[in-house]
């Protein structure tokens, strides 16, 4: 019997992986440049752990995640998101001594949906934290982080900063009882989830897809209109300090992304080269989190971004070899000496790709399809002069190099 690929999992190879790779190495490079420690967390946590921090009204808690109770009947979940994990780290296992604790992670996720292109049940994702922090410089710090990393990608042009400001819990207090009584008026017209949502966690709504929530909500109060005095100073800090920092946005009043535990600014990079999953990274503060999961009072501030997401954007431009030459021995005598050669290249700084059979037309045809900028052929008679072939592949022009040139060569070809 056959056995197939888990539905909403995939096989990162070739091509994919190479770009899986060049995404985490461009993030953690500029991770640690911005003072951010690696960190890691389980795969699974208790599932209080997530139904506490991202809200029970939440999707993720209420229809994604994967649950289990384990020999004792204690309830897991494997990890839908990284923030609550880390949070939970923070609360219990004493890293709060370490404040500010700015941390970046990257690692598997597990949620339970209906597979589409960017989207798996199995997906990746990666992403940063800075806990401890009350100011708005820390917010500032993530945002600015998230959009150089967009940048070193090649894909901030084509992505726009839209951020809200939800305000803290005295505003949400008091724009909770505007927006329900507004929506009041509409319930039976709200979509089956919308109308849990209100009694549940009516802010939730704006996250709907119903085309009929959406018209309802376009007259509804706008969160924006209930801030508070040091909400409202809190994101004209944040607007001045992206204004300050060259990072174009749009303010976008609908905007509370789809956890519980965020407060005050709210943010997602967007791109029109995804259709409507346009979302590549998004983040924002949460104030009440690590209490929530009982811990001190900190506050954090963070984003994730999904890799299989980033990884559709570069999938056009990411074209450039991983591996520059390969050496072929003209006749079998001379394997040995082209494996020698081969190694000595790599021991120099070349990178080779190695291939250990079939005839000269196969191997010239296998190196070819790796994309390699040219091919070194060893014949017996120019091999005993010290000579060899360089085919390279871009032009076709093949011309005879001394052995004692040919890293001198090499070098040229690659630059």
């Amino acid at each position: 019997m056959k056995i197939q690929t888990a539905r909403g999992t995939q096989v990162f190879y070739g091509q994919p992986a190479y770009i899986y790779e060049h995404i985490l190495t461009t993030f953690q490079n500029l991770s640690q440049n911005f003072g951010f420690a690696p960190m890691a967390t389980p795969i699974f946590e208790s599932s209080a752990v997530f139904s506490r921090g991202l809200g029970e009204s939440s999707d993720i808690v209420s229809k994604e995640m994967y649950s289990f109770n384990d020999r004792n009947g204690d309830s897991f979940t494997l990890r839908p998101e990284g923030t609550a994990g880390i949070a939970r780290a923070y609360a219990a296992d004493g890293l709060s001594q370490h404040s500010p604790f700015k941390v970046y992670y990257h690692g598997p996720m597990f949620r339970y949906e209906r597979p589409q292109k960017g989207r798996y049940r199995q997906f990746h994702q990666l992403g940063v934290e800075n806990i401890g922090i009350t100011s708005y410089f820390s917010d500032l710090e993530v945002i600015d982080l998230g959009y150089q990393f967009l940048g070193d990608l090649g894909l901030a042009k084509n992505c726009v900063l839209s951020i809200n400001s939800i305000g803290d819990e005295e505003s949400r207090r008091q724009f909770k009882e505007k927006f329900v009584s507004y929506l009041k008026n509409y319930e039976s017209e709200l979509s089956e989830d919308s109308q849990k949502r209100l009694k549940i966690n009516p802010l939730r709504i704006f996250d709907s897809k119903s085309e009929g929530d959406q018209k309802i909500l376009e007259g509804a109060p706008r969160l924006t209109d209930s801030l508070n005095e040091s909400s409202r100073e809190f994101r004209d800090h944040i607007f001045n300090g992206l204004e300050k920092l060259g990072i174009p946005y749009q303010s976008a009043s609908g905007l509370v992304r789809g956890l519980d535990y965020y407060s005050h600014e709210v943010f997602e990079f967007i791109t029109k080269d995804l259709g409507a999953q346009g979302t590549v990274l998004a983040g924002g503060r949460y104030d009440h989190l690590v209490e929530q999961l009982g811990g001190p009072k900190a506050s954090g501030v963070g984003f994730a971004a999904g890799i299989e997401r980033l990884s559709l954007l570069l999938e056009d431009q990411f074209k450039e070899a991983h591996l520059d030459f390969m050496v072929i021995p003209v006749h079998q005598d001379l394997e040995m000496d082209a494996f020698a050669l081969t190694e000595d290249l790599r021991k120099s700084g070349f990178k080779l790709f190695s291939h250990f059979s079939g005839n000269l037309s196969k191997r010239m045809k296998k190196a070819n399809s790796q994309n390699l900028k040219a091919a070194i052929l060893l014949g017996p008679d120019e091999f005993k002069q010290g000579k060899c072939q360089l085919k390279v592949f871009a032009t076709g022009e093949q011309s005879e190099v001394s052995l004692k040139d040919l890293k001198v060569t090499l070098s040229k070809l690659i630059k």
